[in-house]
């Protein structure tokens, strides 16, 4: 990449969001020790106003301003926004703004695994300094983050393992065979993503391995903020509305954050965008929670959940530990933003995703179908109007023309962990890989 030898890391601090404590990262910092509950930590910038830089193949590194970042890695790619004609249309809406994450390359978007996912990668490997290379970059994922971490670590030469699901290790397909530096290991089949989760734990408690931290990491939630980054910037002022469909709840944090800093630059108004995000039935826990007004999630059986993840058509939205209630999470997001959590069937996914791929030609991920039909939703409720401008994040696209035009290759898992694996069974396993 031209522009890596003149970078320099991006110059930030740490702010607690329950104390409003201002800290350094000691390199890799998740949250703040002194903080007596839970919370997030965010960077606050030393460049208040956002300079998108040119270049070519910079992807996401054009706003590398605002990404907690040491370096710049191979092979970026971005979020590309347009004004959307064919189902803005048929929404009856004026300013209806996508946001593609993706494999479609007259748009621009390359995403060579389809999936927004390569926006975290592409900034928590980033983040990585030259000690915690040294060690093994640990992730759990239900599938897409899987597949995005693969890919930036492969590309780049950084040791990765994998914690998936064996039900969902489908989504592990790639372009190309990947480097040995990257490993899988999953949890049987029957488990869900809190199962490999736990397993990741357990790898994270022995030497030599690197928790990547989940929504807690910043540079997770700024890459993933690339996406409202990319259509403010585009639209030349904050949205009114922001869709997405969440499992974590994740991106939908980050695009507020984000949001928040465009109101510090000064240059793209003053209003936050209403968050309205979605979950797949019948697994909406945060809906349910959100729908009581409670800021802790209600109780919910393991066994019942994984037997509604099962049932849902996106699995990628099945987080049973999401950051909701925290500090800076996504009940606060939406407190502050006047948002809405919605509920969208099976059916009516499938309906929102044959609409989607008729009026914009691109086939997009179920999740991301899931984001469109809370869209019609609320158009169909009044919620939103004609005039309003709206950015519908589309997290993951283009997968099946990507397939047809490329030859594909699956990663095997190493080892197939049964549910009740122990620490020493775990470290003997990793020892022998």
């Amino acid at each position: 990449m031209s522009d890596k030898m003149n970078f320099t890391p991006t110059k930030y601090q740490l702010q607690t969001v329950a104390t409003g404590r201002i800290s350094e990262d000691q390199g890799w910092t998740l949250d703040d020790k002194e903080c007596d509950k839970p919370s997030m930590v965010r960077p606050v910038y030393e460049k208040k106003q956002l300079a998108v830089r040119e270049g070519k193949d910079l992807g996401l590194y054009r706003y590398a301003d605002w990404l907690p970042i040491k370096t710049l890695l191979a092979n970026p790619s971005e979020p590309v926004t347009y004004k959307s004609e064919g189902l803005a249309k048929r929404l009856g809406l004026n300013n209806l703004y996508i946001t593609f994450n993706g494999w479609w390359p007259e748009r621009g978007a390359r995403m060579t695994t389809c999936s927004f996912k390569e926006m975290e990668a592409f900034s928590v490997c980033a983040r990585l300094g030259e000690e915690l290379k040294k060690k093994v970059l640990v992730v759990a994922s239900a599938g897409n983050t899987a597949r995005a971490f693969a890919k930036v670590c492969s590309d780049n030469g950084i040791k990765l393992l994998l914690c998936v699901p064996q039900d969902n290790i489908n989504a592990l397909w790639f372009d190309k065979p990947l480097n040995d530096c990257v490993k899988l290991i999953t949890t049987e089949s029957g488990s869900d993503y809190f199962d490999a989760i736990n397993l990741s734990n357990v790898v994270c408690e022995l030497d030599g391995y690197l928790a990547e931290g989940g929504a807690k990491n910043i540079a997770r939630r700024d890459g993933m903020g690339t996406a409202m980054l990319s259509a403010t910037t585009f639209i030349g002022r904050s949205p009114d509305f922001y869709f997405q469909a969440v499992g974590s709840g994740t991106g939908a944090i980050a695009a507020w954050e984000a949001n928040l800093r465009f109101i510090g630059d000064g240059r793209f108004g003053t209003n936050k965008a209403c968050l309205m995000v979605s979950q797949n039935k019948p697994f909406v826990p945060m809906y349910e929670a959100w729908k009581a007004d409670s800021r802790v999630l209600l109780p919910y059986d393991a066994d019942q959940a994984r037997k509604d993840a099962a049932e849902i058509c996106a699995p990628v939205l099945s987080n049973r530990k999401p950051p909701y209630g925290l500090a800076g999470g996504l009940y606060d997001a939406l407190k502050d933003t006047n948002g809405d959590i919605f509920a969208v069937s099976n059916d009516e996914a499938n309906a929102a995703k044959t609409l989607f791929e008729e009026t914009e030609d691109i086939d997009i991920y179920h999740a991301a179908a899931v984001a469109t039909a809370s869209l019609m939703q609320a158009v169909e409720k009044g919620m939103v109007k004609a005039d309003d401008v709206v950015m519908l994040n589309i997290t993951g696209g283009g997968e099946s023309r990507f397939h047809t035009e490329h030859e594909i290759h699956y990663l095997k898992p190493a080892h197939i962990f049964k549910i009740g694996f122990t620490k020493d069974e775990v470290e003997r396993v990793l020892n022998a890989l």
